[in-house]
C-alpha cells in the first residue's frame, strides 16, 4: 500500500474510532474498496531533482555566465574535451537546529550538467574560468585567425 493510500486509511480509522455512525468511504463501498490514487502511486517515484541554472552566452568573447548560487568552487567541475564543454555541479544544503524543545534536521541536494559546443576559432589553451557570489564566468578566447575572419554572405532573392 501507498503512503499516501496509507495515510487515508488511518484518518478514516481515527473517525470510526470517534463515532461508529460516521460513513468512511470504505464503510461505505466496502472493507475491500481501494482509493483509486492507490493504482496511480503504486508505480509512481519521486524524480530527482535537477537544477538547471541560468546561463547568458555572450558570442564576441565566448564569454558563458552562469547563475550558481548556494554553492562553492570546489562543487563545480569543469571539463574542456575536443569541441565541448561540460560544466556540472551538485548543491548540498544541510542544517541542524537542537534547542532544548526541539530538534531541526534538513537536508536538500541537487546535481546538474550542461555541455556546450566550443566553436573551433577558440584558443583552448587560454579557457579560463572564475566563480565569486554564486556567479561563475568561463572565458572561452578567440584564436587571432578567429577573431580576423569576417565573411559576407549574399541574400538571394527567392
Amino acid at each position: 500500500m501507498t503512503p499516501l493510500a496509507t495515510l487515508r486509511e488511518e484518518v478514516d480509522n481515527l473517525f470510526e474510532r470517534f463515532s461508529e455512525d460516521w460513513p468512511s468511504l470504505p464503510r461505505l463501498f466496502g472493507r475491500n474498496w481501494s482509493y483509486p490514487i492507490a493504482e496511480f502511486e503504486r508505480g509512481f517515484k519521486l524524480p530527482r531533482f535537477e537544477i538547471t541554472p541560468r546561463v547568458d552566452v555572450s558570442e564576441n568573447a565566448y564569454d558563458i555566465t552562469m547563475e550558481l548560487p548556494g554553492m562553492s568552487d570546489k562543487d563545480i567541475e569543469l571539463t574542456l574535451s575536443d569541441d565541448s564543454l561540460t560544466v556540472k555541479g551538485e548543491k548540498k544544503e544541510e542544517r541542524e537546529e537542537k534547542k532544548k524543545n526541539y530538534h531541526v534536521s534538513e537536508r536538500s541536494y541537487g546535481s546538474f550538467q550542461r555541455t556546450f559546443r566550443v566553436p573551433s576559432g577558440v584558443d583552448q589553451s587560454k579557457v579560463d574560468a572564475s566563480y565569486s557570489k554564486g556567479v561563475l564566468n568561463i572565458s572561452l578566447p578567440k584564436t587571432e585567425v578567429a577573431k580576423n575572419s569576417k565573411r559576407s554572405i549574399q541574400v538571394k532573392a527567392a
